[in-house]
């Protein structure tokens, strides 16, 4: 087992889930990971779910539309839009549960990804905002912290599987 750091921190005073994920990978394939479309849809939904996504265009106003898509075949879509981009170091989106055909379901919350790599490692920070606590609860309950640890389980899976 490796000692890499993981945090889920749910801050209720001030509506933020903090996220801290270290993976032994360089810097510019685990930003890889996070911003191309093939290599997000190898991870970015939890077991047994898969990642599909309709559309993505990586830029700031850019959007990427994407499905969790249960074993039985039912779909789940949610909508990112690009709000900021420093390449290969963080970029912000808002994240919002939508339709098939791009209507939002607002509110949404807002994500804020920084990446940093020392002697290999690199080490991902995501601060996950949302408008009310009311909205970050439900999201909680809904298993997002069991979801998302397994969706970054699926990357680590990923990434020792692109090193190698």
């Amino acid at each position: 087992m490796n000692n890499l750091l993981f945090d889920f921190i749910v801050d209720k005073s001030t509506n933020t889930v903090l996220i801290n994920r270290e993976f032994n990978a360089e810097q510019s394939l685990v930003w890889d990971a996070f911003t191309t479309q093939e290599l997000l849809d190898q991870w970015w939904a939890p077991k047994p779910f898969a990642s599909k996504t309709k559309s993505m265009d990586f830029k700031v106003g850019g959007t990427r539309l994407n499905a969790m898509v249960s074993p039985e075949g039912q779909e789940m879509w949610a909508m990112h839009q690009y709000t900021s981009i420093s390449p290969k170091t963080n970029f912000k989106m808002l994240n919002a549960f939508a339709d098939e055909d791009a209507n939002p379901q607002l509110p949404g919350s807002d994500w804020d990804l920084s990446f940093s790599e020392q002697n290999g490692i690199t080490k991902v920070s995501i601060s996950i905002y949302n408008d009310s606590l009311e909205r970050m609860e439900k999201m909680i309950e809904m298993g997002f912290k069991e979801g998302f640890t397994m969706t970054l389980n699926k990357l680590e899976e990923l990434l020792n599987q692109t090193k190698n």
